[in-house]
């Protein structure tokens, strides 16, 4: 969703790259389109205004104008205000009650996928050891309740749903459940409107007062724009908020309330819903975003997305195998389809620095060849895999035909694979190779 952003923020700091040094109206005219970025991706005026202000008197009152990287002092000052508008350097966590169960009391419009939201953060803490109970004390939409009802289920979390009562009275039926069951957790998710009114803040203030949650969270609609800034703003001067949870990160929308809705608010973002799925779910990190937006990157992101798709025994007997020289295709195909886990190919490249921008149909090509080679792949036999040496003409015209490719398609791969053998090879015989690796490239010492 933060696209049209990002190139057009990029697209800012590669004007500045290669001036020896930059002249206060160079400052100027490169923060008034960063303005002028932000404005176009539906941030917040005010936001951008007070951010824009901020970075231009830390570039005029620093050594920004004769820095010998001007282009990566300025990106470093709208960086850290970007960052320190969605909330800080570090993520937030979670604050937790005394009291046992604590309550996270969910808030938030009809239709912002609140109750998914809910399921999500109950499958989110019992990853992490906690024990949650869902409650849904929407009493006006018996629908709504099933629904929880239905992604509690798949998401392995208890749900409390006994018969229909007051809001008040579900939330304090799900907090006796709780503590006789050993719950040290209440996830309430309250009930919507399509718009805000007196009767909906009156019975999300009298929940409040009887579950006494630990956090309120709002859940905002990334695709709403402004409509979610305002919301936001709303929720928290009737009902008070303590934090926000983004959804629908992987759409299309401009990105404007992900920067906004914490500014506006004075409260951080807490986690971001990035996919349908109930494991698209994450905590926010603003550093590792604003990051991704500038083109900087999110190597840490990466790291952690591979350490969730790959355990270390599969690691350490990949490392076996290149030491022994047995690297095969099945590990090849193996490989590769962990790099299908990470994520689409797009999403992968933004996280490395410096790839952002590799877009549009590079991308495209790069997908196409991955899933080429892995049907490629695919069409061998278990043999054919083992031992690429057997795979002579006769076998490359069957394989061929059995992933719809040509001949040459399968010589290309074939090609790739011994390419990738012998670097493997190389590489996995000790400290030796590493060191004529590195009397190659003089310039990473």
């Amino acid at each position: 969703m933060f696209e049209a952003l990002s190139e057009r923020l990029q697209g800012v700091f590669r004007t500045l790259r290669g001036q020896g040094v930059l002249s206060e109206s160079q400052v100027d005219e490169a923060l008034r389109e960063v303005r002028l970025a932000l404005l176009e991706a539906d941030v917040h005026f005010r936001v951008t205004k007070e951010l824009v202000e901020r970075v231009r008197a830390r570039a005029v009152g620093q050594d920004v104008l004769k820095s010998l990287s001007p282009d990566q002092a300025v990106l470093r000052l709208v960086r850290d205000e970007m960052v320190e508008a969605l909330g800080g350097v570090e993520p937030s966590p979670l604050v937790w009650s005394n009291r046992v169960p604590s309550v996270i009391l969910m808030t938030g419009l009809q239709g912002s996928g609140k109750t998914t939201t809910t399921a999500k953060l109950g499958r989110w803490l019992k990853g992490r050891g906690r024990h949650p109970l869902l409650v849904s004390t929407d009493v006006q939409r018996p629908a709504a309740r099933e629904q929880l009802r239905a992604v509690g289920a798949q998401a392995g979390v208890a749900v409390h749903h006994p018969e229909l009562g007051t809001a008040r009275e579900l939330g304090l039926s799900a907090l006796a459940e709780a503590r006789a069951l050993g719950h040290d957790t209440v996830i309430v998710d309250s009930a919507g409107r399509l718009h805000i009114d007196d009767a909906l803040m009156a019975e999300l203030a009298e929940l409040r007062q009887a579950t006494e949650p630990a956090e309120v969270l709002y859940v905002a609609d990334a695709l709403t724009g402004q409509d979610a800034v305002k919301s936001a703003f709303d929720f928290n001067r009737k009902v008070g908020i303590t934090g926000i949870v983004l959804t629908k990160l992987d759409g299309d929308s401009r990105g404007g309330a992900a920067l906004s809705a914490a500014a506006v608010t004075g409260r951080p973002v807490k986690f971001a819903g990035t996919g349908e799925k109930l494991d698209a779910f994450e905590p926010f990190e603003p550093a590792r975003m604003v990051s991704r937006l500038l083109g900087m990157g999110d190597v840490l992101g990466l790291i952690a997305r591979a350490e969730e798709t790959s355990g270390r025994a599969d690691a350490e007997a990949l490392a076996r195998k290149l030491r022994r020289s047995e690297f095969t295709l099945e590990d090849y195909r193996d490989q590769l389809k962990q790099l299908r886990k990470l994520g689409p190919l797009d999403q992968v490249l933004a996280m490395l620095p410096g790839m952002g921008a590799l877009k549009g149909q590079d991308v495209e090509r790069g997908e196409r060849e991955l899933q080429r080679t892995l049907a490629i792949i695919d069409s061998m036999t278990p043999q054919e895999r083992a031992d690429a040496s057997v795979i002579g003409g006769s076998r490359r015209k069957r394989i061929a035909k059995g992933c719809g490719g040509s001949v040459e398609d399968v010589n290309r791969l074939l090609k790739q694979f011994a390419q990738a053998r012998k670097l493997m090879k190389g590489l996995g015989s000790g400290s030796a190779a590493m060191k004529r690796l590195a009397a190659r490239m003089p310039q990473l010492r």
